[in-house]
């Protein structure tokens, strides 16, 4: 997977150079390109912005440098999504990151200022938000974008199981983890966890990913990917817990709940 990164501020991606991101790149799993569109800019000033037309607040970054700058990228065997940072943008997920994993290389235009001359939009292929808020420029949505793509690169993470476990990787966020000591402070790690009966910790890991989900966030429920021994584990939910039992009609209409129990 190759990354080609449009920025201003080429020096604020060092995080990318650490970590598991920097084993991946050192292993040739991915690259990762920053282009500072500024070195694209026609002015002997190196002007990448300028004032809106119609007046207003701040400035706006003109087309020239950034249509310069994705014109100049080197061809790419295989596919290639281009993607611009904005507020504007839909809102990023662990399922976009799953499809973009699939391209041969991203290209992330980065906003800054007061956003971008519109003309900017048409280079892109998809525009992307973090959720709905501003912040000082697109260099840190890119970061986040490359770092939950990559690890879902083959390899990158070492076990793919690291990856598939994950929260939203099913729609549900992650069952509770606990390692050594088994007591800390009179808090206990759940017997079933250590009885090394492994089908039993797989069904109590899945019920609890289900509690977690529905209590914590609800919001998540229509995207659920359940499985057919869901209904059983949120029956049992729904009798311990009273905001649980309030979604059985959001579960319901998918399948109906068999009346024997397992």
């Amino acid at each position: 997977m190759h990354f080609a990164i449009l920025t201003l501020f080429p020096e604020m991606f060092a995080p990318l150079q650490g970590s598991i991101l920097k084993r991946a790149q050192n292993t040739d799993l991915i690259s990762i390109r920053l282009v500072n569109f500024r070195d694209y800019a026609l002015s002997k000033h190196n002007n990448v912005d300028d004032l809106p037309y119609g007046g207003g607040a701040g400035m706006v970054l003109k087309p020239e440098p950034i249509y310069a700058a994705v014109r100049d990228l080197p061809e790419t065997v295989g596919s290639r999504k281009v993607i611009l940072t904005t507020p504007q943008g839909r809102v990023f997920s662990q399922s976009l990151a799953e499809e973009w994993s699939k391209y041969t290389e991203l290209v992330l235009i980065c906003g800054h200022y007061e956003g971008f001359d519109e003309r900017i939009r048409d280079l892109a292929d998809e525009e992307v938000s973090l959720g709905d808020f501003v912040l000082t420029g697109g260099e840190l949505a890119a970061m986040v974008i490359v770092d939950a793509v990559s690890r879902l690169i083959p390899g990158v993470l070492g076990e793919a199981a690291s990856a598939q476990e994950d929260s939203h990787s099913d729609g549900l966020l992650e069952y509770p983890q606990y390692t050594r000591p088994p007591e800390f402070e009179g808090k206990q790690v759940p017997e079933i966890l250590i009885s090394g009966h492994h089908a039993k910790i797989n069904r109590w890991r899945r019920k609890e990913a289900l509690r977690r989900t529905f209590l914590r966030r609800p919001d998540l429920i229509p995207g659920i990917k359940l499985e057919p021994g869901d209904y059983f584990l949120l029956e049992e939910l729904a009798e311990e817990n009273l905001s649980i039992a309030v979604w059985r009609e959001k579960w319901q209409y998918l399948r109906p709940i068999p009346n024997k129990r397992r």
